[in-house]
């Protein structure tokens, strides 16, 4: 089944402009989700607005979004002041800046979309961007408004085709040296070291998506499985026996030297 594109415009660099489509680069559409029910009938429960003084519902064209300015003020704007922030930039990403990558830390980065091109007439342009922009490893800064917001965004080449980063705001990022500076510089002993690159290369394995597969969503799944037939379901056993739960250990030298041993014997 094809993904719809999430988004359709245009990719500009000066002169040259090509029409491209975005898609979403992850997706959550196969997370178990749940609905609230009623127990009694079975039916689910519908939520609804309700006015927090009066208690009385909310019609759908009596609601609005309101910025809080003090205790019970609010300031309204309707649809139609929303829809008019910043539309230079909802249908075309121009190309303003660019920069190396390797200057853009990774805790700016937010969402990754797969940018294309989305007929065969964009092709050309749209390969001579991204070609230019690999070959000298550099990446391009625009903004992009979506969600009814403009969003500096990131155009990083990524093989044939381009990856676009919606990047955080500036006020989204906290530095790291605020956590990072009041650390202890204490040197570790040398003998640590070897110990530690070795228990490292045993544990080394190309990487793999099973890394990050989500247990708790395979249980679910087990259950849901279950309730299905109308049985009940088989408890699983703990994955770790309780002599394998970590324990606050003083000597490091003799937790890496058991480390590796217990990894040798894995291995063999």
């Amino acid at each position: 089944m094809a993904i719809r594109p999430y988004w359709k415009g245009y990719l500009k660099l000066s002169l040259v402009t090509c029409s491209v489509e975005m898609t979403p680069a992850t997706s959550e559409s196969e997370k178990v989700r749940f609905h609230t029910l009623n127990r009694e009938t079975g039916n689910r429960v519908q939520s609804h607005y309700v006015d927090s003084v009066t208690g009385k519902p909310v019609r759908d064209d009596d609601e609005v979004k309101g910025y809080q300015r003090g205790e019970d003020d609010y300031v309204m704007l309707e649809d139609e002041e929303l829809d008019n922030v910043a539309l230079e930039s909802t249908k075309t990403i121009d190309i303003s800046t660019f920069t190396p990558r390797s200057d853009i830390d990774w805790i700016w980065l937010d969402t990754p979309y797969y940018l294309t091109p989305n007929e065969k007439v964009s092709e050309e342009a749209f390969s001579v961007i991204r070609a230019a922009m690999d070959s000298q490893e550099m990446v391009g800064i625009s903004r992009l408004v979506l969600g009814r917001r403009e969003r500096a965004v990131m155009i990083e080449p990524r093989g044939k085709g381009i990856v676009l980063w919606t990047l955080r705001f500036g006020d989204e990022v906290r530095e790291a040296k605020d956590y990072f500076d009041g650390l202890d510089k204490a040197e570790p002993e040398k003998e640590t070291l070897p110990l530690i690159r070795k228990l490292i290369e045993q544990q080394t394995r190309p990487w793999d998506a099973k890394f990050v597969t989500d247990p708790v969503q395979d249980n679910l799944l087990d259950i849901i499985k279950s309730k299905k037939k109308q049985r009940r379901p088989t408890p699983k056993k703990a994955e770790k026996e309780e002599s394998d739960k970590p324990s606050n250990v003083i000597d490091i030298m003799d937790a890496l030297k058991r480390s590796l041993a217990a990894d040798k014997r894995k291995s063999k």
